[in-house]
């Protein structure tokens, strides 16, 4: 089994999310199953990294954190052999992103570019309206997100099994105690808590 973590808008693997999960796989010795890409501002570009690596692998765990849980959701509606954990996941970030257009800069790599509206275009050409394969997801989300609003993950995702947390804030908090969890989805251990 592979794992593909897959960072957000402005992000890159230097995010604490992407570091936590290379120092797990480092302890354990596994450093070769994790990949972390950075990946280009350009929706239809970074798509082209992630398929590249998602081609590589038989078994593949994607772990997409905001934006990237919006890009893991698109890949696993195309291939049958990924799953995804989706960590406070955009839902639809063609309608979120718009107010920004203009000039960015990535507070990891400090790369200046413009986001334009065909950035809102490929993002929306990457949107399934209605999932086909929920049962493929798990969200991982908390009510605290205060980019995203929580309740459109949970609704969008609504057939898909979920842990939802209060509290919390977009960059999801103590994200390294759901690592067991994300590997029980992972080797198809996992079971919802009754309750």
């Amino acid at each position: 089994m592979h794992f593909l973590y897959i960072h957000g808008f402005n992000s890159s693997p230097q995010s604490l999310k992407g570091q936590q999960l290379i120092r797990h796989f480092k302890s354990i010795g596994q450093s070769s199953q994790l990949s972390v890409p950075a990946l280009s501002h350009w929706p239809r570009e970074a798509m082209q990294q992630l398929e590249r690596v998602v081609q590589q692998h038989d078994e593949l765990l994607l772990i997409g954190s905001s934006l990237g849980g919006f890009y893991a959701t698109n890949l696993c509606e195309r291939f049958s052999h990924v799953k995804a954990v989706l960590v406070n996941p955009a839902v639809a970030p063609h309608n979120l992103l718009g107010v920004l257009l203009g000039p960015q800069k990535n507070i990891y790599s400090g790369e200046e570019y413009e986001l334009t509206l065909e950035h809102m275009a490929q993002l929306e050409r990457l949107y399934y309206p209605q999932l086909n394969y929920p049962e493929r997801l798990l969200l991982l989300q908390q009510e605290g997100d205060e980019t995203l609003d929580y309740r459109e993950a949970v609704s969008y995702y609504s057939a898909s099994p979920q842990i939802v947390q209060p509290g919390g804030h977009h960059g999801f908090e103590n994200f390294e105690s759901m690592l067991p969890t994300i590997f029980a989805f992972a080797e198809n251990r996992w079971q919802p808590e009754n309750g």
